[in-house]
């Protein structure tokens, strides 16, 4: 079996198992996942009770032997809560160092907006370069950190927007909404007795996790659709109603994404389409909206769109 055959089949298997878990969510879902193959973060906003965390225990449950760790994201938490510190040892009079959550498989960052910007910010390397400095020493963090973080866009109390540089560490931003009455009551009828995410078996291994994001890399994406890509993210700059545009990081985010989500699409291959479909999700957030036509109801995915449909598709 080859690196992608096999690739192809862990992400069929993945998807499968959350799917038994997150009902009517599928385009966020498949999102989320590819942006874990292609070794980004993923930051989901919706309202309460959609199903954020249920996502991530569901995701982190359905691979054997991946570590994973929650944190709950307040006001008085603290950097060490996240990084860990080092601890005084009488009894070898030497400092022995205690890792915190961040050092795990797949870190569920709760609420993210509700910790204060210094706490926030502990994450940025943590993200950015899969390493921690902490006391001075760097950590460096295991090639299968992933980062979900949630929080919640209609409470504003006791609540820290994320900094610009914060928002343009995550690969994608997702937004799960609601279902459809229907799907609802499938959820009703999968909880009577206990929620299913207790239920949820492994079907992969953190082997195969780290194989499809080694396979990730070898998908092919010519010459032309890497310059579709550079042209959607330049079309952000030198806008009247954009206030900070997209940066390269932007570009190699929206070139893994398009990657990893060909792998779920069972191909070894980037089409445009595929490009069309995540670029909102991987430029919106990272793009600051000028105040005037925020005021006018101007928003990042809307700038994408309008951007999408004047830039010609390679053919």
């Amino acid at each position: 079996m080859s690196d992608l055959t096999a690739a192809r089949q862990t992400a069929r298997s993945l998807e499968d198992a959350v799917r038994t878990v997150v009902r009517g969510q599928d385009t966020a879902l498949r999102n989320i996942l590819a942006c874990l193959a292609g070794g980004g973060h993923a930051l989901v906003e919706d309202v309460p009770g959609t199903g954020k965390t249920t996502l991530a225990k569901a995701i982190a449950k359905s691979v054997d032997g991946a570590a994973f760790k929650r944190v709950q994201f307040t006001p008085d938490l603290l950097p060490g809560d996240i990084l860990g510190v080092s601890i005084f040892d009488p009894r070898t009079q030497e400092f022995r160092f205690r890792p915190g959550p961040v050092f795990a498989d797949i870190l569920l960052a709760d609420e993210i907006n509700r910790a204060s910007p210094r706490t926030q910010s502990a994450l940025l390397e943590a993200m950015a370069e899969r390493q921690a400095t902490i006391d001075g020493e760097r950590h460096d963090l295991d090639g299968l950190f992933f980062v979900i973080a949630t929080q919640n866009p209609v409470e504003f109390r006791g609540t820290y927007p994320l900094p610009e540089a914060q928002m343009d560490r995550f690969m994608i931003q997702s937004r799960l909404g609601y279902v459809t009455p229907e799907e609802e009551r499938a959820i009703l009828s999968d909880q009577i007795e206990q929620h299913p995410v207790d239920l949820l078996q492994p079907v992969v291994n953190r082997d195969d996790l780290v194989g499809l994001l080694a396979a990730t890399r070898t998908v092919r994406i010519s010459d032309e659709l890497r310059g579709y890509i550079v042209d959607i993210v330049s079309a952000t700059r030198g806008r009247d109603d954009v206030q900070l545009a997209a940066s390269p990081r932007a570009s190699i985010a929206l070139m893994k994404m398009a990657q990893a989500l060909s792998l779920f699409e069972e191909r070894d291959f980037v089409v445009p389409e595929t490009i069309q479909t995540v670029a909102a999700d991987v430029i919106a957030h990272r793009m600051v909206i000028a105040p005037e036509a925020k005021l006018s109801g101007v928003t990042g995915r809307q700038v994408i769109t309008d951007i999408l449909a004047s830039i010609p598709v390679p053919v």
